[in-house]
C-alpha cells in the first residue's frame, strides 16, 4: 500500500473558500502519468499537481500540472499554489523580505517570487512566457452563440482573438456585467464554431467591475480540460494583460498593473494581479501574481497491484528535500 501526502489550498483570494482550489502532491515519485490522472480525476478539481526533484539540480523542483480531463504545459494557479505549499511545508530555504525559486514545467522554466510582509508569506508571481498572438476570429455571431449572448453584447471595435503566454485561449471581449452575469456557454456549440481554430478554451471579459480596485471581470470556460468554467485562471490571465496593452484598452507606461476579477459569478471571487512590461511597443515581460491560503490535507492510499513507489532513501538538492526515495 502507498500513501501520498496532499495539501489542498484556494489560490488568488485571501479567504477559505474563495479564489480557485489546488491539490499539491508533495512527493510525485513513483507515480506513474497514468496514476497522476486519475487521482487528478479522483481530487476533481480544476487542477492538481506533483511535486518532483528538477531536471536540472541548478533549479528547485519540477511540476507536473493535470486537469481532470488531461496535462497541461504550464498554468497559473497550479504553479503559485504549489509555491505556497512548498513554502509553508519548510521546503524552501528561509529567505528575507523576497525570494526567487525556479519551478520546471512542461513548458519551460518559470521563475517564481515569494514575497513576504510582516513577517507573514503575501504574494507569489510567476513570470509567463512573452505572448505569442494568434488568428482573429471573425465570426462574432457565431461566439454570440456559443455563449448565449445577442450579437450586440460582443464588442465591435476589439478583435476575438487568440494569444497564448505558454497555452492558448481565444479571448472575447463583451460590453458591460450584465452580458457577463447572463453567459449561458454551449459546449456543443464552442466545438462546432472554433473547430477551425484548434483552441477550445473561451475567456471573456468585460471592463465593467465589481470590485474598487478592478480592472477587468473575467470568465473562463474550457470543457476539453474537464472544467466547465474557472473560478480563477492564472493561465489565461497573463495573456489577458497582453491583449490589453496591445490593444490600448490598459496603457503601459512602461509597466501595466491590472488586477482581474474572476470566480464572482461561481460564488468564489478570485482576484489576479497581472504586470506586462512593454518596450518601444513589444511586450517584454509577464508577472501573474496574488495570494494563497491553505486549506487543508491528507493521504490518499494506492493499493496492492500498482506500481510500488521508490521509498526508502532520501534525497537532497541543494539544501531542498521532497521526501524518501530509492
Amino acid at each position: 500500500m502507498r500513501k501520498l501526502s496532499y495539501r489542498i489550498v484556494d489560490v488568488f483570494t485571501d479567504r477559505i473558500f474563495g479564489g480557485n482550489p489546488l491539490a499539491v502532491f508533495l512527493d510525485g515519485r513513483g507515480v506513474s502519468d497514468r496514476e497522476m490522472q486519475a487521482l487528478a480525476r479522483e481530487m476533481n478539481l480544476s487542477e492538481t499537481t506533483f511535486v518532483l526533484p528538477p531536471d536540472d539540480l541548478a533549479n528547485d523542483f519540477r511540476v507536473r500540472i493535470f486537469t481532470p480531463g488531461r496535462e497541461l504545459p504550464m498554468a497559473g494557479h497550479p504553479t503559485v499554489g504549489t509555491a505556497f505549499v512548498l513554502a509553508r511545508e519548510k521546503m524552501l530555504p528561509a529567505g528575507g523580505d523576497t525570494l526567487t525559486i525556479r519551478l520546471e514545467e512542461k513548458v519551460g522554466l518559470i521563475p517564481v517570487r515569494l514575497e513576504m510582509k510582516n513577517g507573514a508569506l503575501d504574494k507569489i508571481w510567476m513570470t509567463q512566457p512573452r505572448p505569442a498572438f494568434g488568428p482573429v476570429f471573425p465570426n462574432a455571431s457565431a461566439v454570440a452563440e456559443m455563449l448565449g449572448v445577442d450579437p450586440a453584447d460582443i464588442r465591435s471595435d476589439l478583435p476575438i482573438e487568440v494569444i497564448s503566454c505558454g497555452l492558448p485561449f481565444l479571448f472575447v471581449p463583451v460590453r458591460d456585467l450584465a452580458t457577463m452575469r447572463r453567459l449561458n456557454f454551449n459546449k456543443d456549440l464552442c466545438y462546432r464554431a472554433l473547430d477551425s481554430l484548434g483552441v477550445r478554451e473561451v475567456f471573456v471579459f468585460a471592463m465593467e467591475v465589481e470590485n474598487a480596485g478592478s480592472t477587468v471581470h473575467s470568465r473562463m470556460f474550457a470543457p476539453e480540460l474537464g472544467v466547465p468554467e474557472d473560478p480563477a485562471t492564472g493561465s489565461a490571465s497573463g495573456p489577458l494583460g497582453c491583449y490589453l496593452v496591445r490593444h490600448g484598452v490598459v496603457p503601459a507606461t512602461p509597466t501595466a498593473s491590472i488586477v482581474s476579477e474572476q470566480g464572482i459569478e461561481m460564488g468564489r471571487p478570485s482576484f489576479i494581479h497581472i504586470e506586462i512590461t512593454q518596450e518601444t511597443d513589444e511586450i517584454t515581460e509577464v508577472k501573474v501574481g496574488g495570494q494563497t491560503v491553505f486549506v487543508g490535507g491528507g493521504e490518499i492510499e494506492l493499493g496492492i497491484g500498482q506500481q510500488k513507489s521508490e521509498v526508502g532513501k532520501k534525497v537532497e538538492s541543494s539544501g531542498r528535500s521532497i521526501g524518501d526515495v530509492t
